[in-house]
């Protein structure tokens, strides 16, 4: 039962957010455009793998399929948001890797921190998807 209720507390955030503002925006709307630098430590000791990713046109990087990558983003509400510090999270342990997000994303400076060392860390990590690409691409 208590293990149901540091879960619930751990979802993304956008969990609580109003229905609208959860919603990907209409297909009207002009894409979100970002330039973004990605360092991903995989914590087994190697050197930390750097990319690059351009969201505007033209779509850019060298991540696996940038322009995938995109649209996953712009489908975020807020997607490089930190996470609240009051919030509840599970003990759960996911993994020695780390990552840094810099650059700008629709207007605004971006400078994230991101780990896998609970469960709301690995839920912002895995909101992210292919942004933080597997080892092997």
């Amino acid at each position: 039962m208590v293990l149901g209720v540091l879960l619930a507390g751990c979802g993304s955030g956008s969990e609580s957010a109003s229905p609208s503002s959860s919603s990907p925006a209409p297909s009207s709307a002009a894409p979100v455009t970002g330039e973004l630098v990605v360092v991903l430590d995989r914590g087994e000791g190697g050197e930390p793998e750097r990319y690059t990713l351009s969201c505007g046109d033209p779509v850019s990087g060298d991540l696996p399929d940038p322009a995938a990558v995109c649209a996953h983003l712009q489908g975020l509400t807020d997607p490089f948001a930190p996470l609240p510090g009051d919030q509840v999270c599970s003990q759960q342990y996911g993994g020695p890797e780390t990552a840094q997000v810099t650059g700008r994303w629709a207007g605004a400076d971006v400078d994230l921190a991101l780990a896998r060392t609970n469960g709301c860390q690995l839920a912002q990590w895995s909101s992210l998807g292919p942004l933080l690409p597997a080892p092997g691409g």
